[in-house]
């Protein structure tokens, strides 16, 4: 594959939902690409088609119609079997709500994605491991969810969703839940995978937090409206803001 070549290609993509005869139009012809080690924020307000878009691009609906490619290959023509198989191993979710097994420890909340995968014991050993040393929590490994804050909370998510080695991390809302240090403590983590090459798709209503990626998508309507370049991005350190 060419290495300029875009990690994700969509043109004119299309989303309407059935429902007992009544169509719904969510997307309305979305076009953009998203290159390997970018750092991407979607914005809008509710109902914009931010979250439906983000769930097609990470495997977990299909559009109406449109085209899209990831890592040059055709989705459309992917079986469900195989868009599940894309799931698992090339995108990462970190959701608002956290998703954590309660009274599980870290390090077992870390692994489930790696349970049904072909790696041996001593793989997903070393991958959980070394997911949560990545976000800093090598001394909660062994505690359970629930005595964890909930910025610690939301680190083992990302954990989670690094720990398979994906080739794109979906961040829906990260922050929405935390405290303002706890949040940028989230962000801080973010910022430092992207650092390490992982691309990031940042889905956010907040204009602060879509700040910190380097480029910005804003969808109303179904449709982008602006596609910009970040000129100052907001950096997190030691859970405080820096220009």
């Amino acid at each position: 594959m060419d290495d300029n070549a875009p990690l994700i290609s969509i043109r004119d993509i299309k989303k309407d939902y059935v429902n007992e005869e009544v169509v719904t139009k969510v997307l309305h012809g979305i076009s953009f690409d998203i290159h390997k080690g970018e750092f991407l924020a979607i914005m809008g307000p509710s109902g914009s088609g931010k979250s439906t878009l983000m769930h097609i691009l990470g495997f977990l609906d299909r559009p109406t119609s449109g085209d899209f490619f990831f890592n040059g290959r055709d989705v459309s023509k992917l079986t469900d079997d195989d868009l599940a198989e894309m799931r698992s191993s090339e995108v990462g979710f970190v959701f608002q709500a956290f998703f954590l097994l309660p009274r599980t420890t870290v390090y077992e909340n870390v692994m489930l994605p790696l349970v049904y995968t072909k790696f041996s014991q001593k793989e997903r050993d070393e991958m959980t491991r070394e997911a949560i040393d990545a976000v800093g929590l090598t001394h909660r490994m062994n505690h359970t969810s629930n005595q964890l804050s909930g910025g610690e909370k939301q680190r083992v998510a990302i954990a989670r969703a690094i720990v398979n080695r994906p080739s794109v991390v979906f961040a829906d809302e990260p922050t929405g839940n935390l405290d303002s240090k706890s949040g940028q403590q989230v962000m801080e983590e973010l910022e430092d995978l992207n650092d390490r090459g992982r691309t990031i798709i940042l889905v956010t209503h907040e204009k602060y937090t879509a700040e910190h990626a380097e480029r910005i998508i804003y969808i109303k309507d179904g449709l982008v409206t602006s596609d910009t370049r970040v000129e100052n991005r907001l950096r997190a350190k030691d859970g405080e803001l820096v220009k």
